[in-house]
């Protein structure tokens, strides 16, 4: 027996209004969270930081991260450039750079073993080289504003964690990637809350490895990077087992920290970011479908149903009642929606109107993470790995 029309409508509006109030209580924090970390270009040469900087064919990009790191002062002690095996130009690029800079010094991985990612391998390969008494991973995309280093040591010890990384403001080429970009990026705050909040508990931990700081004691105690060894979202999955294991973790708003130009073009984001967009290494089964059904319900369905519900008013619907929750809930999560922009805005160098139309993405951004979840990209700058089991 199917059920009648106007029981569907209800068991929607009563789905939606139960994800509305689960988004609620992950955004909730995020009236108190914290402002922007600032830079510090005062700060003293103690404690010391190792800046580990994993590379593989990224000699178009490097150039800025370089010059920024070697703008940090005397807080870094060192900044290893780990790479595995270039063919670019990568690797005359940091030589050149360390005649300027003596602090930067040239690693070269050992083979990659069995179980291991490439990027995840040679950031440990750096922490066995790295003497300071934090380590800072960051990405060969980035471009480091002064005082990073010292910014990032000095909120992380005022807040007491051991382990703590840092969101980005994103640079974006062109009105695509500008429109889709924004979309992808709310995935990730439905499901984990806001930047700068209270800490969530540790299965929604969230992290960015693009600016990525850790105590080495802490970090070394606990086998290092090892921990996400075969995991294509390394940052997150480390952040977590650390959170589970006890260990204070910590995520900032970065954004007068550094930026990043991490794309190309919207068919670029779409392509890579969508590789680690689902965290499918970071979350189990259950809750990873969960976060599914969460973004469906509020973030893909809510403006494709009102324009539905526009089209088919109450008196030729199954019913005024069911119409009226249904259009009510919808026009409730569609306001979060669009409040969130807000604070979003602060996530970008440059606004334009791409970006306030971002939620017009949100159907192929949402169901971008269906896709990677369905079928996960185990490939990553030329290498393939197995899939990695769920936490």
């Amino acid at each position: 027996m199917t059920p009648s029309p106007a029981l569907a409508w209800w068991l929607l509006a009563a789905a939606q209004l139960a994800a509305l109030a689960v988004l609620l209580v992950r955004l909730a924090p995020g009236r108190h969270r914290r402002p922007p970390v600032a830079p510090v270009t005062d700060a003293p040469s103690s404690p010391t930081v190792s800046v580990i900087v994993a590379t593989l064919n990224e000699a178009r990009r490097i150039g800025p991260c370089l010059d920024g790191l070697a703008r940090q002062g005397s807080l870094v002690r060192e900044i290893l450039v780990v790479d595995s095996d270039s063919t670019d130009g990568t690797r005359e690029l940091v030589e050149r750079a360390a005649t300027r800079d003596p602090r930067i010094r040239l690693l070269a991985d050992p083979p990659l073993p069995p179980g291991w990612v490439g990027k995840v391998w040679a950031l440990q390969h750096g922490l066995a080289h790295a003497r300071g008494d934090w380590v800072l991973g960051v990405d060969a995309d980035i471009s480091p504003h002064p005082g990073l280093a010292a910014g990032a040591v000095a909120a992380a010890s005022a807040l007491g964690f051991d382990v703590c990384s840092f969101s980005p403001r994103f640079l974006v080429s062109g009105a695509g990637e500008a429109w889709l970009q924004p979309a992808l990026l709310t995935t990730l705050v439905y499901r984990s809350g806001a930047a700068g909040a209270d800490s969530p508990p540790p299965d929604r931990v969230l992290a960015n490895g693009q600016c990525f700081l850790a105590r080495r004691a802490v970090l070394e105690a606990h086998g290092g990077y090892a921990l996400a060894a075969r995991s294509l979202s390394d940052d997150v999955t480390l952040a977590r087992a650390l959170a589970r294991r006890g260990v204070r973790v910590g995520f900032m708003d970065g954004a007068a920290l550094y930026t990043v130009r991490s794309y190309t073009s919207m068919r670029e984001a779409w392509r890579e970011w969508g590789r680690s967009l689902d965290l499918r290494d970071a979350t189990g089964r259950a809750r990873q479908w969960g976060d599914i059904a969460e973004l469906v319900l509020a973030q893909a369905l809510p403006l494709p149903l009102l324009v539905l519900l526009a089209a088919a008013p109450a008196r030729t619907a199954p019913g005024t009642a069911p119409w009226l929750a249904l259009a009510a809930t919808n026009a409730a999560l569609l306001a979060v929606r669009l409040l969130l922009l807000g604070p979003l805005r602060g996530s970008y160098e440059r606004v334009g109107p791409a970006f306030w139309l971002s939620p017009l993405a949100d159907v192929p951004a949402v169901l971008r993470i269906v896709i990677s979840t369905l079928h996960p990209r185990r490939t990553w700058r030329g290498r393939s790995y197995r899939s990695s089991a769920s936490p």
